[in-house]
């Protein structure tokens, strides 16, 4: 079996920048065809990287039929990932796709079924979770030293103007944006929600057609709670950030490079601030790059990747959830 393999990239807006770019560093893809509904998208990108034995066109059933590739880079807007997914499956291709998974639970269910009746992979890009950082923060949570988790925050604000669809769309934080905090929690916690309950609304001077800005609280596996405050219209001191709590202390984790972790061995002795140790999490860095290396990996030995789409449909559980909940103003299960 050649380790080299053909892929079919479909969807070359803004976004599939950040997969040409680190595919350039790995010649185990070779991309075949690009396809998008404006065909001079495809041309644009198979000119900015180079690709001149790709070939380019919008009808993704005929150019899986020239080019018979191995898999399917899904990089289209969320309505258009089921159908999508489900034309690569039919052609044998296993898919790689965008987040979030689908535009809806029962659309991503469809999808993960139709991979398991045809005996391939499909996972999502969930860059967020591809960090040294993060990596290391989940490395010191499983050490122990915090003891038992209970608590994870996290805040998140910013004001981006993405123009297009983003702007126009309904739930556009929650439904575009929260899956990469909710997949975070977790990671980093090893839990699934169970219930949630969210209030969203769209702030004075907003330049989104419907709410961009949320609080949620989930009640998650092994009693642990995490709350999610965010915003895509808050001006001036943008940034998120991270704090676990357990047991024994506490962590906070800028988003960045910085974790500082303090517990207190008893109650009443001095809090001390503990060293947070290196953690070498070898490819699994690097965002859409280490997401890439392990799905290569999964399609040359046949072993499902981090973010199989059984795994992420539980993150994704969380968007509906919180969405459900926005919509009739109380706790709803995560399912």
């Amino acid at each position: 079996m050649s380790d080299v393999k053909r892929i079919v990239f479909v969807g070359c807006g803004s976004i599939s920048n950040a997969w040409f770019k680190p595919m350039q560093q790995m010649p185990e893809l070779q991309v075949v065809g690009l396809v998008d509904i404006r065909r001079e998208a495809a041309e644009q990108q198979a000119t900015t990287y180079g690709l001149k034995d790709a070939l380019v066109g919008t009808d993704l059933e005929a150019m899986l039929a020239q080019t018979q590739p191995d898999a399917v880079f899904n990089c289209t807007i969320p309505a258009a990932h089921m159908p999508v997914t489900l034309t690569a499956l039919a052609h044998g291709c296993h898919v790689f796709g965008e987040k979030p998974m689908a535009d809806s639970l029962e659309n991503a269910r469809r999808m993960i079924a139709a991979a398991q009746q045809a005996g391939r992979i499909c996972a999502v890009i969930q860059n967020a979770r591809y960090s040294a950082s993060i990596r290391r923060l989940r490395h010191l949570m499983q050490s122990g030293v915090l003891g038992r988790i209970s608590t994870l925050h996290h805040d998140s604000f910013g004001d981006p103007h993405f123009g297009g669809f983003r702007e126009r769309m309904e739930h556009p934080l929650i439904l575009d944006m929260a899956i990469h905090p909710f997949d975070q929690a977790r990671f980093l916690s090893g839990a699934n929600a169970l219930a949630v309950t969210c209030k969203e609304w769209n702030p004075v001077g907003s330049w989104y057609d419907h709410a961009a800005s949320a609080v949620a609280v989930f009640e998650m596996d092994n009693d642990i709670v995490f709350s999610y405050r965010a915003s895509w219209c808050a001006k001036g001191l943008g940034g998120g950030s991270w704090r676990i709590i357990g047991e024994n202390g506490t962590a906070i984790w800028d988003g960045g490079e910085n974790i500082h972790c303090q517990i207190e061995d008893k109650v009443g002795t001095p809090k001390l601030d503990v060293q947070v140790p290196p953690f070498d999490a070898g490819t699994q860095v690097g965002g859409h790059a280490g997401l890439l290396v392990d799905f290569l990996h999964a399609m040359q030995t046949g072993q499902p990747p981090e973010t199989v789409g059984t795994d992420n449909i539980h993150s994704l559980a969380m968007v509906f959830g919180a969405i459900a909940a926005a919509e009739q103003h109380t706790w709803v299960p995560v399912v």
